[in-house]
């Protein structure tokens, strides 16, 4: 069987007894009857474009067309060289996560190595920081410039505030371990000693950082059925994400700092989906534990961050 017939197989499932394919594909592809009976009949082929517009409109897996379950075809998110290229990266992911949580009963899954970015969407110094940390690590060029006088756009907070606005509108179900907050607190750290960010500006990240935390804290400890955080002292996160819908499954998986491979290929996304609900079952679900699980939890990320104030604090006494 043929590619162009194995993608008329699966689109002829999707269709009802009243729908007529050729109808169908003369519609998506904008072409006439004729036209597209001529390509049903396979007496012409789908260009690559076409193809590809068909597999989107009907939601079906390239990878499936050609049967090599060891290879999935992925999407990429684009490459961040410099703040223009951020913007369109944040402007592309609102408008594709907005697009995921628009589904029925939508669910995110996410594998918290860091703690997630839609905590930093809030235009605090933290979310021009974290904008900040991510430009200076795509793009060395701008190495020089210092947190003071970096300049952020105002259509970055408003890209990012539909990203928040999306996160918040579904069901949430994060993964965390002790090291979650880690990354946030050593970049916090290594541009104060490198001199680029000044000791004002450090201590009022370190307590922008704590006020997120104890967001979070009071977050799990609500009667909150789409939120759900979970402790696991097992494994190492990766910052995978997963959206869960009565559709389909979606699966982000990063492979540079902010860039992630994305892919609804069936089969990678069920084993993923269960690998997430393995993990939460060796996971302690602390929006139903006790007062004391979550103190304990929450209590050691105060102390770390207070931690490092103190050493901030005692460089500058050294100083001195």
């Amino acid at each position: 069987m043929t590619s162009q017939e194995l993608l008329l197989r699966q689109i002829r499932k999707q269709l009802t007894q009243n729908q007529s394919i050729n109808d169908e594909i003369a519609s998506v592809l904008n072409v006439s009857y004729d036209a597209a009976h001529r390509r049903v009949s396979g007496k012409s082929k789908f260009s690559i474009d076409e193809t590809v517009q068909l597999a989107k409109y009907f939601n079906i897996s390239m990878d499936n067309l050609f049967f090599q379950t060891e290879k999935i075809i992925v999407e990429k998110t684009i490459e961040i060289k410099s703040l223009n290229d951020m913007l369109q990266y944040f402007k592309n992911s609102a408008i594709q996560i907005e697009q995921l949580t628009s589904l029925p009963n939508s669910v995110l899954y996410y594998s918290a190595k860091d703690i997630p970015l839609f905590y930093f969407m809030e235009g605090t110094i933290l979310s021009k920081f974290k904008a900040f940390v991510w430009l200076k690590l795509l793009n060395p060029a701008i190495s020089e410039i210092k947190f003071e006088d970096f300049v952020i756009d105002e259509l970055f907070l408003e890209h990012s505030s539909k990203l928040k606005k999306a996160y918040e509108s579904i069901g949430v179900k994060e993964v965390w371990n002790d090291t979650t907050i880690n990354s946030s607190l050593q970049q916090i750290l290594y541009f104060y000693e490198s001199g680029l960010l000044n000791f004002k500006s450090a201590m009022a990240l370190f307590k922008d950082l704590k006020r997120i935390v104890l967001l979070i804290k009071e977050k799990s400890s609500q009667q909150n059925s789409k939120f759900s955080l979970y402790y696991n002292e097992l494994v190492l996160l990766n910052n995978n994400l997963l959206f869960e819908s009565e559709k389909k499954l979606t699966m982000f998986v990063p492979y540079t700092l902010l860039g992630y491979f994305i892919t609804d290929n069936i089969e990678s996304c069920q084993n993923v989906h269960q690998w997430f609900n393995q993990q939460i079952l060796n996971s302690k679900p602390l929006n139903l534990s006790g007062i004391k699980e979550q103190n304990l939890f929450f209590n050691k990320a105060i102390r770390k961050i207070e931690y490092y104030m103190e050493q901030l604090n005692n460089q500058v006494d050294i100083l001195f």
